[in-house]
């Protein structure tokens, strides 16, 4: 038997997501920096060969996600708050992302396995959350796009 105050194993899908993690990041700053934000403050994802947002070129309504990109590209070239008047979904990505990536690393520095951790998060909160984050952005995306707003 092994030591009983050692650690457990962390399995190889810690490893798989605690790089995921990552590379999601890596991912997104690489892709917010290499994208030219779109000034109709939509579309930038057309850049990376994507077909234009479907609910926009029919009934000039934005998807739930419109902007998003956009938003990402112009924070990470240095103009956050017209990211945040873009799109606010974008900065919740981004934080988001950063930080699962930061949680991610300090259960790896603990010696926990990040996968088996998963199942522990606050799912209940954390979806709802995340829903009405993703809803409340979309309205102001809407209104936005509609002159709503000034």
């Amino acid at each position: 038997m092994g030591d009983p105050a050692a650690p457990p194993e962390r399995s190889r899908e810690h490893y798989l997501v605690l790089a995921g993690a990552w590379l999601a990041l890596f991912g997104l700053v690489g892709i917010g920096l290499a994208l030219t934000p779109d000034p109709r403050g939509f579309g930038t994802h057309e850049q990376l060969g994507f077909q234009p947002c479907f609910p926009v070129r029919f009934w000039n309504i934005p998807c739930p996600g419109c902007g998003v990109t956009t938003a990402v590209a112009l924070a990470f070239h240095g103009q956050p708050l017209a990211s945040l008047r873009t799109q606010p979904f974008g900065w919740v990505t981004i934080l988001t992302v950063a930080g699962f990536a930061l949680f991610a690393t300090r259960l790896h520095l603990a010696r926990r396995d990040v996968f088996r951790e998963l199942a522990h998060l606050p799912w209940r909160v954390l979806l709802p959350t995340g829903t009405v984050l993703l809803g409340g952005s979309w309205l102001y995306k809407l209104a936005r796009m509609r002159g709503w707003l000034g």
